[in-house]
């Protein structure tokens, strides 16, 4: 029954049993694939300008953000079961301040010519970069709220919709 079940709605990661499993990815094709990933942190509006000026308590708070950002994508197969160990050729974190949020918007694109993609990768690359926002403005706002953190991209070789 669990494998009608795996197989009828798709569940690659359950075998036939109905256990978790690493999808075996090796009957595919090394591609280029890249994932685009966004999100957000509203804050208030004293803690972005005082993050804006510099003023925040931990220091630099953008360009740590970033580099978590970075090295959350790289670690993604340590952090997600099942998730595949992939080589990374392009990790780019950007943070925009939004007036409008107030807050700011969180974008990373990652790319890797491998079997599978880097959804998982973006995603957490976003996840980390709005966590430690969070986390290095939290002494002047605790009201701070993450949203929307989703893929907006993905694609294999030469911009061909892919599918995990």
């Amino acid at each position: 029954m669990a494998q009608a079940f795996s197989e009828k709605k798709g569940l690659t990661h359950l075998n036939s049993r109905g256990e978790a499993q690493m999808v075996d990815v090796s009957g595919k094709s090394a591609t280029r694939r890249q994932a685009i990933a966004q999100g957000k942190i509203r804050m208030a509006l004293s803690t972005l300008e005082a993050i804006e000026q510099g003023n925040a308590p931990k220091g630099d708070v953008i360009t740590t953000a970033k580099l978590a950002g970075i090295m959350a994508a790289k670690q993604t197969a340590q952090l997600i079961p099942l998730c595949h160990p992939l080589p990374l050729h392009k990790i780019e974190v950007e943070i925009e301040c939004d007036r409008h949020l107030p807050g700011y918007q969180i974008r990373a694109t990652v790319g890797t010519k491998a079997e599978t993609g880097v959804e998982m990768e973006a995603l957490t690359a976003v996840s980390l970069a709005a966590l430690t926002l969070y986390d290095m403005a939290k002494a002047l706002d605790k009201t701070m709220m993450i949203e929307g953190i989703q893929v907006i991209e993905k694609t294999k070789d030469q911009g061909e919709t892919s599918d995990k």
